[in-house]
């Protein structure tokens, strides 16, 4: 049999950097993508690393990449919706423009990657396709509502694909890890400042700039092995879970999904005060 190939979004550091290279490490062939592909190189050193430019919102990156593991492999096995942000901030003062960002790299890059394959691994009558998601994807928190949207969207999605490529040999698998040793959080921080703050909301903007405990560096983080460990045996696996939680603080978050509303409101509120 040829060798396995894999898309990989977002291998500039963190989760992507880390799941290409667990790829590799599993005898895959591997096509690492990056906006900047200065920042893949590294990569590209590996003989089994196929590097490249892309941007998930671009429609012509998109189709220029997949054309090119069609030209060179005749396959696509695998796909990872990795590349992602957090546009964090109150509600009111995310701007249309700033959530049509969020969404279009978090919600249609992933959408376009998913149209641009399927075609593919549904004539090959296999394949599997991982969207990296977030327990925020479950659980929406005090100024997340434009980052938690766009994960609760996939979720959606993925869950309809699943069950509409099911017939066709093909898998749809969400990841969910909670907070993850990467610079996301730096990320955070950006975003939060391209905003108007309002002086309503500024016990949020404190604590979506102090949250220690949601933080890479915080007590709850995984490293981001461990996310690429799961995305690995998804992909490998012959029979995928739906969902991957990554960490404890993911597996006991995805509980709270069950909690009253009322109550979940409660907690929220004792933790803004504090």
């Amino acid at each position: 049999m040829s060798q396995k190939t894999a898309l990989i979004t977002g291998c500039s550091s963190g989760i992507g950097r880390a799941t290409a290279w667990a790829f590799l490490d599993d005898d895959w062939k591997v096509y690492a993508t990056a906006r900047n592909p200065a920042d893949i190189q590294t990569l590209g050193e590996h003989e089994d690393c196929d590097i490249n430019t892309l941007d998930v919102t671009d429609d012509e990156d998109v189709a220029r990449v997949v054309d090119r593991m069609v030209d060179q492999d005749g396959r696509i096995d695998a796909l990872v919706n990795n590349a992602g942000y957090g546009g964090h901030g109150p509600l009111e003062d995310v701007t249309v423009e700033h959530l049509h960002e969020q969404f279009d790299v978090n919600v249609y890059g992933p959408h376009r990657l998913a149209r641009a394959v399927l075609p593919h691994m549904r004539a090959a009558g296999d394949g599997t396709i991982v969207n990296v998601s977030s327990v925020a994807g479950r659980v929406a928190a005090l100024g997340m509502g434009a980052y938690s949207g766009s994960k609760h969207a996939v979720e959606a999605m993925s869950d309809t694909l699943r069950l509409e490529t099911e017939r066709f040999g093909v898998d749809v698998v969400v990841v969910q890890p909670g907070p993850v040793e990467t610079q996301f959080r730096e990320r955070v921080g950006e975003e939060l400042d391209r905003y108007d703050r309002s002086d309503a909301y500024e016990d949020i903007y404190d604590f979506q700039e102090d949250a220690n405990l949601l933080g890479g560096d915080g007590p709850f983080a995984v490293s981001p092995d461990e996310v690429a460990d799961a995305i690995l045996e998804a992909a490998v696996s012959p029979s995928p879970k739906a969902r991957y939680p990554v960490g404890r603080f993911a597996e006991y978050a995805m509980l709270a999904r069950f909690l009253p509303d009322g109550i979940r409101d409660s907690v929220f509120g004792l933790l803004r005060r504090l």
